[in-house]
């Protein structure tokens, strides 16, 4: 299976010393993900997406993109997934997953008239607009949960830092690191593409029947719009963010009562919405 890393000769400039040295770079490989499912009382295979993605919890990743695009519930509508071995070409191996739904899932066939091409740096999928995700993810947090001390949030960032073993050696992966509420890393994923990582979350807490209603998602960089709609199909009701929200980020999370906040870092945030579940620890 293709690994996360590859080794690259470049030139290394220090001032006017110059030489030649390798250097450890992610990876970025096509997955193209293909749905196998009942139709009419016979099985059919179709090709449904690709992604650009760093390899490694392809099968998590795979799960985590059905459920936030509304395709599946859970895991529970899948029967299996596995590697697809009748491959065309040597790049396609490792890279080509098949997803066969369980016998009783129904599926609109409509699903295949989106566009599903994915770069590494838009996790949008066939959304034309906010309503559509909307109607997607229909979600209801308790507005009296326990607050979330802001001390916990100021530590969350360091403690995603410590767990990105990839990115202390390329410097170019983005994470998702999933907490409970009381501050405790219960998972962490990284990838060249944020929608990956936090798919990747999605997937493999489905897998494993975890529950995310208490839960924290911390991402790296910034809160776009899809990473919102992706928190909401996973039940994660708490976003953090290093880097900025958007507009349509902001107003997702208002309509949905998610909490989300941005710019977390050098013990500061700012909060976009669902402030009433930060509170002071009394």
């Amino acid at each position: 299976m293709n690994t996360p890393v590859s080794s690259v000769n470049v030139v290394k400039v220090n001032g006017r010393n110059v030489e030649n040295d390798s250097d450890l770079v992610v990876r970025e490989e096509p997955l193209e993900i293909r749905l196998k499912y009942n139709d009419g009382g016979y099985f059919r295979e179709q090709r449904l997406a690709v992604t650009m993605r760093t390899p490694g919890h392809d099968f998590e990743l795979c799960i985590g993109f059905l459920i936030s695009e509304g395709i599946i519930g859970s895991y529970t509508d899948v029967q299996k997934i596995f590697y697809c071995e009748s491959v065309k070409s040597k790049e396609e191996e490792g890279n080509v997953i098949i997803v066969h739904l369980v016998e009783e899932k129904v599926l609109d066939h409509k699903v295949f008239n989106r566009n599903f091409y994915v770069s590494s740096s838009c996790g949008v999928c066939g959304k034309s607009s906010i309503e559509s995700v909307n109607k997607l993810c229909k979600v209801s947090w308790d507005n009296n949960e326990p607050g979330i001390d802001p001390e916990l949030i100021h530590r969350i960032p360091e403690l995603a830092r410590k767990g990105q073993q990839l990115f202390k050696h390329t410097g170019g992966l983005h994470a998702s690191a999933l907490f409970d509420s009381k501050g405790e890393l219960l998972m962490i994923r990284e990838d060249i593409g944020r929608h990956n990582a936090l798919d990747k979350i999605i997937g493999a807490r489905s897998i494993e029947e975890q529950d995310n209603s208490d839960c924290l998602i911390f991402v790296s960089g910034r809160a776009g719009f899809e990473l919102i709609q992706k928190s909401m199909a996973g039940n994660i009701p708490v976003m953090i963010a290093v880097g900025a929200p958007s507009s349509l980020a902001v107003q997702l999370a208002l309509d949905n009562n998610l909490t989300l906040i941005g710019f977390a870092r050098n013990e500061k945030f700012n909060i976009y919405s669902g402030a009433q579940r930060v509170n002071p620890k009394k």
